[in-house]
């Protein structure tokens, strides 16, 4: 199998600009004649931001990507450009710097890649003064690797059909390797659906309890309920049945709710709530739906809960409401403002033991979160904190937020973590660090931010997704992941991926996706809520969908219905034996929902 890697030629700033088109790109082939793109044809590495002494960054990002075959792995070179592709200012300084003492006579072969060691595209980087080229032509001659340059090798074709693709290189690699990048960088679809031939029960209860087995094309599968034709089955009368479903799938037309962005959806008490920005009043109040089931939420009533005229300094720009529930109580984390944007803060309200959440008068008043020592997080008027999120891991509550220094200089938006009192929960349990900065080229475009974080554990790894760039048509859902029993305050010990999960790439008629949220329904399925615009210059709107885990266990949040359940697969049939009650339990020989 052959591997090429590309970046592409930029559009425009809607739809694919240099921030973005400046990346590497893959794509693989059985036979260099026709290749396919991977990741939707997006990025898979990006140029890192390199930062000021006073913590402000330096937009970067690559061309010409060379991928190199190691013993543990692979090696990628490329060159590294400014964020739009110029030639990068800090390496034209050292140029002259290296010319003016005389140690280079050549300013063209003089560039500084970037070097990127990897295995299974774990990536991190390091500079060097040698040119791509001359870099790949020495590990040539060495015998380390064979690379073809796409533009003088006749054998290549089919490159054409990739949109925008300027090539860099190809080299051939084991099947193996290939087939695990297709599983990656390709969305899963339903391939099949099974469940055992026979099954026997003894109530009603008792087939709930049974799941179809769905399988999907990267080798994952999941779990699924069955809506089963029982008009003619007496649970209460011992016989046998041949007995008949469909495999149950929740049907959310995107878009869920318009004007509606950062959604947050719960179940509380047994019903489902739902809470959002409200675009379509510029972001003075703050409404909730209830329902009993999560699709109902579509049409619920909206109630109000929180407006600017209520409570002395919580004016406008009510944004990012979530749910969490802390130490045993509802809590909604937002942020807002006494008047002007440069004093938006992270506040929560507590609703009040016995309330009814769609009852305003059951929440508290907004209370400001502080640091331990009961001080505000940020200077008022210089910088803001926004998109508060909330978690319990392993015994503990954490708080991440995005904080952003606008003056005296603009900083962007960072993410921040720390521990939360559960006694209080407007006061952090310890002092905030730094988790994350937009430094991926995805992530600073049109402006440097990294926002709207939410956490999703499952098992051994804690994942925490997040936004970055401009809430416009550039706006994508990155991912940050730390493994069990190691701390969470130092953000050595997370890893970010260097793609995004959800871009304006990944569903066709879905521009700008980000903030999104988790919730685990009544059935243990997990959802992903997130807004994007049903075109590049619509309004924000709600979208939901299930999330699904990759063949490396990783979340997938581009898995549309389709994709999720074949209609061709979704009829499920079985020999269906009732035991009396008397005679004791159903015996589950199929898989059970855990």
């Amino acid at each position: 199998m052959y591997l090429l890697s590309y970046t592409r030629r930029p559009i425009d700033n809607i739809y694919y600009d240099p921030r973005l088109a400046y990346s590497m790109h893959l794509a693989v082939s059985p036979d260099m004649k026709h290749f396919k793109a991977l990741n939707h044809n997006s990025g898979i590495l990006f140029g890192k931001a390199t930062e000021n002494a006073d913590g402000s960054l330096n937009p970067k990002a690559l061309k010409k990507p060379y991928i190199l075959k190691e013993e543990d792995g692979f090696e990628i070179i490329a060159l590294r450009t400014g964020g739009d592709g110029e030639t990068d200012p800090e390496i034209y300084n050292n140029i002259m710097a290296i010319l003016e003492d005389g140690e280079g006579d050549d300013h063209e072969s003089a560039y500084t890649p970037v070097r990127y060691r990897t295995k299974d595209f774990l990536i991190y980087s390091a500079p060097e003064v040698i040119s791509p080229e001359e870099y790949v032509n020495e590990v040539s001659k060495a015998g380390r690797l064979a690379v073809w340059s796409v533009l003088s090798d006749t054998r290549l074709s089919g490159i054409e059909d990739i949109e925008g693709a300027v090539p860099c290189c190809v080299i051939e690699i084991d099947g193996s390797i290939g087939d695990h990048l297709i599983r990656k960088f390709t969305t899963p679809v339903n391939i099949g659906i099974s469940f055992p031939d026979s099954i026997t029960v003894s109530s009603v209860e008792d087939l709930k309890e049974y799941r179809a087995v769905a399988s999907y094309s990267d080798g994952t599968t999941a779990l699924k309920s069955i809506d089963w034709n029982l008009e003619r089955v007496d649970f209460d009368t011992a016989g046998e049945y041949t007995l008949s479903g469909r495999v149950h799938q929740e049907h959310f037309e995107f878009p869920f709710a318009m004007n509606r962005a950062d959604p947050c959806f719960a179940l509380w008490n047994g019903k489902y709530y739902f809470i959002a920005t409200n675009d379509s009043d510029e972001y003075h109040t703050l409404l909730i739906r209830e329902s009993e089931t999560l699709a109902g939420l579509k049409e619920a009533d909206e109630r109000l809960i929180l407006d600017t005229e209520t409570y002395d300094g919580i004016g406008g720009l009510l944004w990012a409401p979530e749910f969490h529930e802390v130490n045993g109580k509802l809590c909604i984390f937002h942020a807002c403002t006494p008047g002007e944007f440069f004093y938006e803060e992270s506040h929560v309200m507590i609703l009040k033991d016995g309330g009814d959440p769609v009852v305003r008068e059951d929440w508290s008043a907004p209370k400001r979160i502080v640091k331990p020592d009961g001080t505000d997080l940020c200077e008022a008027g210089k910088e803001i904190t926004l998109d508060m999120t909330v978690f319990y891991w392993q015994g503990e509550y954490y708080a991440v937020w995005s904080q952003r220094r606008y003056l005296p200089k603009d900083l962007g938006g960072w993410l921040y973590i720390a521990k939360l009192n559960p006694e209080k929960p407007w006061m952090l349990d310890s002092d905030p660090v730094v988790l994350s900065k937009p430094d991926l080229g995805w992530a600073n475009n049109h402006t440097f931010v990294e926002q709207g974080a939410f956490a999703l554990p499952v098992e051994n790894r804690l994942f925490l997704t997040f936004s970055g760039a401009a809430v416009d048509t550039s706006y994508t859902i990155g991912l940050l992941q730390i493994e069990k029993d190691k701390d969470l305050l130092n953000s050595k010990n997370w890893r970010k991926t260097t793609y995004p999960l959800l871009t304006s790439r990944s569903i066709p008629g879905e521009f700008g996706t980000g903030h999104n949220a988790y919730l685990f329904d009544k059935d243990g399925t997990i959802w992903n809520s997130y807004y994007a615009r049903p075109g590049a210059d619509a309004p924000r709107s709600t979208g939901i969908r299930r999330v699904h885990f990759d063949t490396d266990g990783e979340p997938v949040l581009d898995m549309t219905e389709d994709m999720d359940v074949n209609p061709i697969f979704s009829i499920v049939k079985t020999r269906l034996t009732v035991k009396a009650p008397a005679d004791g339990s159903g015996d589950f020989g199929g898989e059970i929902k855990k």
